[in-house]
């Protein structure tokens, strides 16, 4: 089993954000002092979300399948793997005594029985029949503690204009792509056999809230919603390359029922500090939408870092200040060119009371490494699912091999 071995103590300063760090012999990942990072399994290839059981078996949902892994000899490595079903996975979350996983259009889940590492029972259909779509197509999930199940369902656009993603065309306005995307919509997770049709439409407004999380302590629903692209080569009059891959702020929100995010008509505008009105429906890189209509966010993260996972923190391993605050894997994005590519890492969010406590600190870094080329594809590893094990560490999957890191506090 690889460990970590401390090398270096080092203090960073990023654009006001503070993030006290370690660098590590193990694979370059950079970590807050006190902390280290150990591989529980090498990689199961195009890893997406994962969950943890209470005996601390590992289920990893990916393009390539679904994976259980256990640690048969108790020694922190992975040392038995089973693939089952037949779902290339996104979300994959335990409620109760079940494994509910998702694809592109549907939730599904499998029984959970004690002694059984993978199911052995056949999968069950918690809700299908969502269009198949070939722009932001995962349907990630959560669920609440009575089984409620809050589904995300991406919009299949950029910004709604008439011509996607064309020079110069205008938004349609009302947009129709909200009626069946573009927002969240709410299950009974006990029911099977369901079709979109027998789901509410709790939210709308979100381009695609990847990052979903149900927070017990405050009984509401969280998400961290991806921003919009291409300002600067759809209105290359009002904004230019260093705009389109700074301004477009990653929203993080509270998720009430019937809540109107903003998308496609407007985006928190990073540089500005506000919400503006999008140019596809007449805004003019300053213009405001009409005050009070739309939520400010409780923080707005940097353009194209790519939220797409969500977790707070309740476990016993970290110290208290941990407690009840939010991290967030920032996958990265292709849309930042010919700016560096950013994101790549794990963020810390300090929470109470369901609202930002303080600023937003650089938890775990260093998985890209060098991209050659400014080229996404070849990053090294892109966090991307996030899961608490029960001793309290901070498990992190990766997408591009499928490699999961236990992140532990070992400073007592």
């Amino acid at each position: 089993m690889r460990s970590t071995s401390m090398l270096q103590v080092v203090s960073l300063t990023i654009a006001g954000v503070v993030a006290a760090a370690a660098v590590h012999a193990d694979d370059g990942l950079v970590l807050p002092d006190g902390f280290t990072a150990t591989v529980v399994q090498e990689g199961l290839g195009a890893g997406r979300h994962l969950a943890i059981a209470a005996n601390g078996d590992i289920y990893l949902a990916g393009r390539d399948g679904l994976v259980a892994m256990r640690d048969k000899d108790h020694d922190g490595k992975v040392d038995e793997t089973q693939k089952f079903g037949d779902v290339q996975g996104t979300e994959v979350r335990i409620y109760k005594n079940w494994l509910y996983v998702s694809d592109n259009v549907g939730v599904y889940r499998y029984p959970l029985k004690k002694g059984e590492l993978a199911p052995k029972g056949a999968r069950q259909t918690v809700v299908a029949g969502f269009p198949l779509e070939r722009q932001h197509a995962d349907k990630t999930f959560a669920l609440d503690p009575k089984g409620t199940l809050y589904v995300n369902v991406g919009a299949p656009s950029n910004s709604c204009q008439e011509k996607d993603r064309q020079e110069g065309s205008m938004g349609q306005n009302p947009c129709p792509i909200l009626e069946k995307y573009g927002g969240v919509w709410v299950f009974d997770g006990n029911k099977l056999d369901q079709t979109p049709a027998n789901g509410r439409h709790f939210a709308t407004g979100m381009r695609n809230a990847v990052a979903i999380e149900w927070n017990t302590a405050q009984k509401a629903l969280f998400a961290v919603i991806h921003g919009r692209d291409s300002i600067d080569t759809l209105f290359p009059k009002l904004y230019n390359a260093e705009d389109n891959a700074t301004r477009q702020g990653e929203e993080f929100h509270q998720i009430v029922d019937g809540g109107n995010y903003g998308w496609p008509y407007t985006f928190w505008d990073t540089k500005l500090g506000k919400r503006v009105v999008a140019p596809e429906y007449g805004g003019d890189a300053s213009k405001e939408p009409e005050a009070g209509k739309y939520p400010t966010p409780l923080v707005a993260y940097p353009a194209h870092w790519a939220p797409n996972d969500l977790l707070f923190y309740s476990g016993k391993n970290f110290p208290e200040q941990y407690q009840g605050g939010a991290f967030i894997a920032f996958h990265g994005s292709w849309n930042r060119a010919p700016e560096p590519q950013a994101g790549y890492k794990v963020v810390f969010q300090p929470m109470k009371d369901g609202k930002p406590s303080g600023e937003y600190q650089v938890f775990a870094d260093g998985f890209a490494g060098e991209m050659e080329d400014n080229s996404p594809a070849k990053a090294r590893y892109r966090p991307v699912g996030l899961a608490v094990g029960p001793e309290g560490s901070l498990y992190v999957a990766d997408s591009q091999k499928g490699r999961i890191w236990r992140i532990s506090y070992t400073r007592k």
